[in-house]
C-alpha cells in the first residue's frame, strides 16, 4: 500500500514498558531487549538463585515490589548469552564504540514523591536507552512515551547530561563476544 503524498512515514514501533511498583529494573531489562522478556517472578526467581540461603533477601526490596539490584540484571542477561560491561566515567564518551553495544541501562538518582509533595530522599531507578531503526531512544519506564535521542551524538550528549549529575552509573548490554574481544571500547 502506497503512502498519500506529503504524509510522514509512521514512527517505528518501539517496545516500551511504562512504570509499575517498584520494578523499574525488570522494565529496563524489557526496554533493552525490546521484548517482554521478564516478570517480577522471573527475577524474583533470580534472587533466590543468587541467595539461596537468605531469609531476607539483599537484591530486592524487603517488600517483595521490585528495586533489583545490578546482581539481578547481570544474572539476567548473562542467562539470555548477554553481558553487561560497567561503562568507566573517566573515559570520554567519544572511545564509546556505540554500533557495538545492544544498549544501555542507567541507574540515576530519582526525586521521591508523595503525590505532588516532594521529599528530600533519593531512590536509584533504572533507566534503558537503545537503538531502534537508526534511532537512540530514552526508554524510561516513567516516561509516557520513548523519547527520541536521536544519533550517536545525540545519545553522547544525554549520557554526558547524565553522568555530569553525579551518581550515575552506566551498564553496556552487549554480546558475549564483543565483552570478550572488548571491541566495546574505541582505541583509536
Amino acid at each position: 500500500m502506497s503512502q498519500a503524498p506529503g504524509a510522514q512515514p509512521s514512527p517505528p514501533s518501539v517496545y516500551h514498558e511504562r512504570q509499575r511498583l517498584e520494578l523499574c529494573a525488570v522494565h529496563a531489562l524489557n526496554n533493552v531487549l525490546q521484548q517482554q522478556l521478564f516478570s517480577q517472578e522471573a527475577a524474583d526467581e533470580i534472587c533466590k538463585r543468587l541467595s539461596p540461603d537468605s531469609r531476607l533477601n539483599p537484591h530486592r526490596s524487603l517488600l517483595g515490589t521490585g528495586n533489583y539490584d545490578v546482581n539481578v540484571i547481570m544474572a539476567a542477561l548473562q542467562g539470555l548469552g548477554l553481558a553487561a560491561v560497567w561503562w568507566d566515567r573517566r573515559r570520554p564518551l567519544s572511545q564509546l564504540a556505540l554500533p557495538q553495544v545492544l544498549g544501555l541501562i542507567l541507574n540515576l538518582p530519582s526525586p521521591v514523591s508523595l503525590g505532588l509533595l516532594s521529599l528530600p530522599l533519593r531512590r536509584r531507578h533504572w533507566v534503558a536507552l537503545r537503538q531502534v531503526d537508526g534511532v537512540y531512544y530514552n526508554l524510561d519506564s516513567k516516561l509516557q512515551a520513548p523519547e527520541a535521542l536521536g544519533d550517536e551524538d545525540g545519545v553522547r550528549a544525554f549520557l554526558a547530561a547524565a553522568l555530569a549529575q553525579g551518581l550515575c552509573e552506566v551498564l553496556l548490554v552487549v554480546t558475549k563476544e564483543v565483552e570478550e574481544k572488548g571491541c566495546w571500547l574505541r582505541t583509536d
